[in-house]
C-alpha cells in the first residue's frame, strides 16, 4: 500500500483472507488504495506490527477499531506504542512462533534496527513464501536465512551511499542510517540479493526508499545486471503497487 518514511503498509493475501504488515498510513488512505486495487478490507483479518516507529503504526488505531482487526505485536513493542486499550483485540506476538490466519502462516523473527523489539516477517500459504524485510540495519543471519526461502520479498533499499554522504542530513543522522542499526543501502540490498536469492524467487520489491537519499531509477539500475529471472521493481512511497500473483515452484510444475 505504501513504502517509505511517510508510511509503511504491506498487504499479503490469498483471495480469501489477508494480513497487513504494519499500518503506517491513515485508515482512509488505506481504504482508498485498496479500493483502487479492487481489494476488500473485509478480507483483512489481522495487522502485524514490525516495530514502534511512527511510519509503521500511525494508522493502526483507527483502522483496527473500525474493522475490529486483531493487532499482533510483541509486548516490548506494545509498551512503546501507546495503542488505545479496549478498542480492538491485541494479541501477543512471539519470535519464531507461527501465527495462523486461515491458510496464511505468519512468522516473525528478530532483526537489527534501532527500535525496542524489531521484527521482520515471513508469510507462507500452501508452500508459497513472501518475506517483508525492511528497516534493517544489516543483513544478519535471521534475515539471510528467511530471504533464502522466499518466492517474493519486500527488500529494503533505503539509500544510495553517495547521495547520503553528500546530502543535507546532519552527520549524526547519516551515522544512524548507515551505522548497522538503521537501514540497508542499495548496495547492501544488492549484495544480499546476489549472494542469497533462491533460483525460484520471482519478484523483489525494493522498499523503504529514502526521498532525499535515494532515487528509484538509481536503485533499479544497480540491480539491472543481476536480476536473472527475478522481476525487480520499486515499492512506491507515493502510491499503491499493482497486485502481484506469486506462485511457488510447485504451482509451476
Amino acid at each position: 500500500m505504501n513504502s517509505g518514511s511517510n508510511g509503511n503498509c504491506y498487504y499479503i493475501g490469498n483471495g480469501q483472507e489477508a494480513v497487513l504488515i504494519d499500518a503506517g498510513i491513515s485508515c482512509r488512505e488505506t481504504e482508498r488504495r485498496m479500493e483502487r486495487l479492487s481489494l476488500s478490507l473485509e478480507t483483512v483479518k489481522a495487522i502485524f506490527v514490525s516495530h514502534e516507529h511512527t511510519d509503521h503504526i500511525r494508522g493502526i488505531g483507527q483502522l483496527a477499531k473500525k474493522y475490529q482487526l486483531p493487532v499482533y505485536i510483541t509486548p516490548r513493542t506494545l509498551r512503546q506504542c501507546y495503542l488505545p486499550e479496549n478498542r480492538f483485540p491485541i494479541r501477543s506476538l512471539r519470535s519464531t512462533v507461527p501465527v495462523w490466519i486461515g491458510d496464511l502462516c505468519i512468522t516473525a523473527f528478530p532483526k537489527q534496527h534501532d527500535a525496542s523489539d524489531p521484527h521482520s516477517f515471513l508469510i507462507t500459504c500452501q508452500g508459497t513464501r513472501v518475506g517483508v524485510f525492511t528497516d534493517i540495519g544489516r543483513a544478519c543471519n535471521n534475515v539471510i536465512d528467511h530471504f533464502r526461502q522466499c518466492h517474493a520479498a519486500f527488500l529494503e533499499a533505503n539509500y544510495d551511499e553517495d547521495l547520503l554522504e553528500h546530502g543535507r542530513y546532519p552527520y549524526f543522522l547519516k551515522q544512524r542510517i548507515r551505522g548497522g542499526q538503521g537501514h540497508l543501502s542499495n548496495q547492501q540490498a544488492l549484495e544480499l540479493f546476489k549472494a542469497h536469492r533462491p533460483a525460484y524467487m520471482s519478484h523483489v520489491l525494493l522498499s523503504h526508499l529514502s526521498r532525499d537519499n535515494n532515487n528509484p531509477q538509481v536503485a533499479i539500475d544497480l540491480f539491472k545486471a543481476h536480476t536473472g529471472s527475478t522481476t525487480v521493481m520499486v515499492a512506491s512511497r507515493f502510491q499503491e503497487t499493482p497486485v502481484l500473483e506469486i506462485k511457488s515452484e510447485r504451482d509451476n510444475e
